[in-house]
Parts: C-alpha cells; sequence; structure tokens
C-alpha cells in the first residue's frame, strides 16, 4: 500500500491544518472556499468559476462513486485545489471508470486530506474566504501563511479571460437521455466560464448554440443573427472583466438576454447597477431562492463569491428573486430591456432541478420576440 504523505493548508489569517496529500504533489495557491453539496465533485472541480480557488467539501467523504466523463463541465479540471475530510480510494458505481484520487493526480490537481473540515469551514465563516496554499513539499507553516499574506485576492481578477473559448464554435450536444428537438433558436452564449451543463439544457430546449469568446463586442455577437443571447457563469470579479459592462449594455433591449451567475452580475452592471464581494460567497446544492413575483421557492446549486448591490439596481431592474439564507439578490429582470438573470444555475450540475423552467423561459422569450 502507497503511504501518503504529510501535506499542509495554510490560511492567510494565519490558521494551520495538517493532513494528508491527496492528488497530485507539490503546492497550489488560491482562494479557499467551502461547497456544502453532498454529491456532484466532479461537476464541481470541473466547473470553470472555481479556476484559481481551493475547494472544501463539507461532506465527510468525497468520490464514493468514482469519476465518469460524461459528467464533467469542461474539458479538463479547473479548481486550484482540493480540500477533503477523506477522498474515497474504491469507488462503488457502474458509471465509474476512475478513483477521484487518481483523477485528482492525472489531472494535476494538488489536494490534502484528513484534516478537520468543520473547523475549517467555521473559520472561513467567521472570518470570510481566505487565500491560502496547500503544500506537500515540506516547506514550514510560518513560510507558507506569509506567502498566502502576500498573495492578491479576488477582487480585481478577471479570471473569466483565463477560462474562456480562444475561437467561437456551435454547440449540439443535448442532456444525456434526452429526447432530440428541432435546434431552431438562434442562441449566442457569451462564454465567460460556461459549464457544458448550460449548453446542454438550451440545446433540450431547441436552441442553436454559438459560443463566443468573453470579450466579444456587442456589435460581433449581432453579426451571427442571434435570437437571443446568453451571458454564461464564470469566475473572478464582474467588475474587472474586461468590456463586459459596455457589451451588455450594448444588448439591452435589442435582443431578449438570459444571464447565469456571471453573467447575471455583469448585467448588473450594464443596467448601472454595482457588484460587491461576499464575505465567504454562496457555495452548494440547497440554497433556497424565493421568486417574489409567484411567491414559490426552489431550491438551487449555487457558487458566486460576488453579487449584484439591490440598492444600486433601483429605477434600472426589478429584482424578482431573494436568497432567504442572507436576504442578497438572485435574480432580476427588465422588460424593456428584454432581459432577465438569475445568480444560481439553474442547469443544476449538480443539484436540483427546480429552475430549470428558467430555460423554457428564455426559450418563450425568444419566439414572442
Amino acid at each position: 500500500m502507497t503511504v501518503q504523505k504529510k501535506a499542509t493548508l495554510a490560511l492567510a489569517c494565519g490558521e494551520v491544518f495538517e493532513g494528508l496529500s491527496v492528488g497530485a504533489q507539490g503546492e497550489t495557491i488560491g482562494e479557499v472556499v467551502f461547497n456544502t453539496a453532498h454529491t456532484g465533485y466532479q461537476e464541481i472541480l470541473t466547473d470553470p468559476s472555481y479556476i484559481g480557488q481551493l475547494v472544501t467539501f463539507t461532506v465527510a467523504e468525497v468520490g464514493n462513486y468514482g469519476i465518469h466523463e460524461q459528467d464533467g463541465q469542461a474539458a479538463r479540471a479547473m479548481a486550484s485545489g482540493f480540500i477533503a475530510r477523506r477522498a474515497c480510494k474504491e469507488p462503488s458505481n457502474f458509471r465509474s471508470t476512475e478513483a477521484l484520487p487518481k483523477w485528482l493526480e492525472r489531472s494535476g490537481i494538488v489536494g490534502i486530506e484528513g484534516l478537520d473540515t468543520r473547523r475549517l469551514v467555521r473559520v472561513l465563516r467567521s472570518a470570510g474566504a481566505q487565500t491560502g496554499i496547500i503544500d506537500s513539499t515540506g516547506a514550514s507553516a510560518a513560510a507558507l501563511v506569509e506567502r498566502a499574506k502576500n498573495a492578491p485576492g479576488m477582487e480585481g481578477q478577471d479570471l473569466a479571460t483565463q477560462v474562456s473559448t480562444r475561437e467561437t464554435y456551435q454547440w449540439t450536444e443535448g442532456s444525456e437521455g434526452h429526447e432530440k428537438v428541432a435546434l431552431d433558436k438562434r442562441v449566442v452564449v457569451v462564454d465567460f466560464g460556461v459549464k457544458r451543463g448550460i449548453l446542454r439544457q438550451l440545446v433540450d430546449h431547441g436552441c442553436h448554440v454559438t459560443v463566443v469568446n468573453s470579450r466579444t463586442t456587442a456589435s460581433e455577437i449581432f453579426s451571427h443573427k442571434p435570437q437571443g443571447v446568453m451571458l454564461s457563469n464564470g469566475p473572478g470579479d464582474p467588475a474587472a472583466v474586461p468590456g463586459a459592462g459596455k457589451m451588455a449594455a450594448e444588448l439591452l433591449g435589442k435582443v431578449p438576454i438570459f444571464g447565469i451567475c456571471l453573467g447575471h452580475q455583469i448585467l448588473s452592471l450594464g443596467l448601472g447597477g454595482k457588484t460587491y464581494k461576499l464575505k465567504f460567497g454562496h457555495r452548494g446544492a440547497n440554497h433556497p431562492v424565493r421568486e417574489l413575483i409567484g411567491g414559490h421557492i426552489d431550491l438551487t446549486s449555487q457558487n458566486h463569491g460576488f453579487a449584484a448591490d439591490e440598492q444600486s439596481l433601483k429605477g434600472k431592474a426589478e429584482v424578482t428573486h431573494i436568497n432567504l439564507n442572507d436576504g442578497t439578490v438572485e435574480g432580476i429582470h427588465a422588460p424593456d430591456a428584454k432581459m432577465f438573470a438569475v445568480q444560481y444555475h439553474p442547469e443544476d450540475s449538480p443539484g436540483p432541478h427546480d429552475s430549470r423552467y428558467l430555460f423554457r423561459r428564455f426559450t418563450q422569450l425568444i419566439e414572442s420576440a
């Protein structure tokens, strides 16, 4: 049996956690965050929104059902680090093709297990999301803490450009097992770090999808003659994405627009609103969100560290959804601008299916236009 090397997690606030190395050897640095989902670890680790982040899984054991290629949300692993109480070495599931630790190693993700993740989450909730370092090279804890203190935070970082597609492409793959439909609605997706689950849902709802780079201008988007435009999810500070707010402003009122997560924040900026960084963000698969118009509550999948400022949107857009945990804005619409957006992930991947109806709402908006 292979003996695991010791590993250290050091936070900028001075907290140090000792554990065992899992995945790739070496060192990685990023913002330490936590996700409360009990399943969907592969979707989380391949979500482009997690680039630059060391993801803490709060569930006691991660990796029970292994790895399956179809579950990936991007062509490669995206998270910068992996933190867990225990990573399962011997998964049991008919779909599994590989154990999580082997996949982490092959994907180059440096990880740590065997630490007290409950204590870590309490630190993050009290002190806020922290820059941290996972190290398996034997560096001193004091040196790691000092380096974490001097590393840049998430505010002001344009990470969307790093994960956005370099080339325009067409996407025609629907969800596994979903009945094929005619792709009769032309939709352009602006890729700030789009998940494959979003693209699959669009195809399931009859959209012919063209995916473009995050720095694409409004005029370039219009050159594709879209009937609808989606601004996707993505990582980093929405205010730091070059030209995104201007592009969003120039799209408003011209064509039906649907924004998800970072796309929601960028549309808020395009309307003249503001965004701000949350203390420790929303990351999980069971966040309750109330739709103010109908009053019903959805359990939602979430992954974001920034939010739209409600006061800044007054007179510019109507708030349609709020988070029942902390009252933050989870959805907006501006009928005159042919736009609506949500902060959470209606495509699930992972998470509940409560909000998939929003894709139907988008296609109905296209049809009515």
